[in-house]
């Protein structure tokens, strides 16, 4: 990821900041309460607390759909034994069905309940600038509306025999990285679908099956076909750290170099990137090297909320028609597009016409920037 690219993203990485927490720190229960009943279709952060089985625990860092007291999870911490009053795991319904339908590019504070094009309701967790309900649960949740809870939107599997509901099935991904490093797997990635359910699930077949062409083509860009999983430049590792940063770089003045398949680099993209997934990555920076979905979590998250030196996120340049093109542009648009670097551009053109022809679509109109 280059430095003028990552630069143009710090004025919006404190906005992207929390991307995908569904349930934030709870107040501790008291020793005679249980808390809220552990579910696992909902995603929690680290400090959050749940009741399972007559026993309270606290999530260590981000986890989905993993049992507390589980003999292979170590995420959740045992808080003891308890009892009495269990606080619902849904809140009652709340609310009319009167509310204004959703607007992208509308600045929402939080609060706003907007009708979405899904027909349902949702409510603004944090202030956003019109971000994609269903993108990410940090800034939206499904709202009550009518007397009944609807629970979190999940869109049927594009992939009926891949329960992740992904358009990109697994001998399609080996067939569209032949010699990728045995870090990137399959696995890692489909695992990280949860922290963005609206990447590649928003709109028709067509455009989801060309969204996940278009991630995986700039990301086989950026790692020379998922081969390099640590930028290999060395000599670059200790620039990036930006001691303007009120929280400096605890973990050592070289430790921020690119990693993972969007190479993500420099303190403050770690902190926002960390932040957005529960994860401690301005800490604990090796994660996006040692840990698969983490990985591809944090390429993700600049797909889905950054803009870089574009005008929109690549995700809605995808959904909303505007074409391969815009997406280079937000992802290293300061130095391939434009003129300036055609030869680049062209290489992530012809993957991403590649994998959609793996894929079986169409790659669109607008491919070049």
């Amino acid at each position: 990821m280059s430095r003028q690219r990552i630069m143009s993203s710090l004025a919006v990485a404190a906005a992207a900041a929390g991307a995908l927490t569904v349930t934030g720190p709870a107040s501790p229960a008291s020793a005679a309460d249980c808390a809220a009943a552990w579910n696992s279709a909902t995603a929690y952060t680290g400090g959050a607390n749940v009741s399972y089985k007559g026993r309270n625990w606290s999530a260590k860092w981000w986890t989905q759909n993993e049992t507390p007291g589980a003999a292979s999870s170590g995420v959740w911490a045992d808080k003891g034994a308890c009892g009495g009053s269990t606080t619902p795991a849904q809140p009652p319904a709340t609310g009319t069905c009167s509310h204004p339908a959703w607007a992208a590019g509308k600045w929402y504070p939080a609060g706003s309940i907007v009708r979405y094009t899904d027909g349902k309701y949702y409510r603004a967790e944090h202030d956003n600038p019109g971000y994609d309900p269903v993108i990410s649960t940090w800034y939206w949740e499904p709202h009550a509306c009518g007397g009944s809870n609807p629970g979190p939107s999940t869109p049927p599997p594009s992939n009926p025999s891949d329960p992740s509901g992904f358009v990109v099935s697994e001998a399609q991904f080996n067939q569209m990285f032949p010699n990728r490093n045995s870090f990137y797997t399959y696995k890692g990635l489909t695992a990280a679908l949860s922290a963005y359910p609206g990447f590649a699930r928003t709109g028709g077949d067509t455009v989801k099956k060309q969204e996940a062409a278009a991630f995986l083509a700039n990301v086989n860009h950026e790692t020379g076909g998922l081969v390099h999983v640590v930028e290999q430049n060395t000599a670059n590792y200790s620039h990036y750290c930006d001691r303007s940063q009120p929280y400096g770089c605890p973990a050592g003045q070289s430790a921020y170099y690119g990693r993972g398949p969007v190479q993500l680099s420099w303190n403050f993209n770690y902190k926002a990137a960390g932040d957005a997934l529960g994860v401690n990555l301005l800490a604990n920076p090796n994660l996006v090297q040692t840990d698969a979905a983490i990985a591809w979590k944090t390429a993700l998250w600049y797909w889905n909320t950054q803009s870089g030196p574009g005008t929109m996120t690549p995700h809605n340049a995808m959904v909303n028609g505007r074409g391969f093109g815009e997406t280079i542009r937000s992802i290293n648009g300061s130095l391939e597009c434009g003129g300036r670097n055609p030869a680049q551009v062209q290489s992530r053109i012809n993957s991403y016409q590649r994998f959609a022809q793996i894929l079986g679509v169409t790659p669109g109109g607008n491919l070049s920037c």
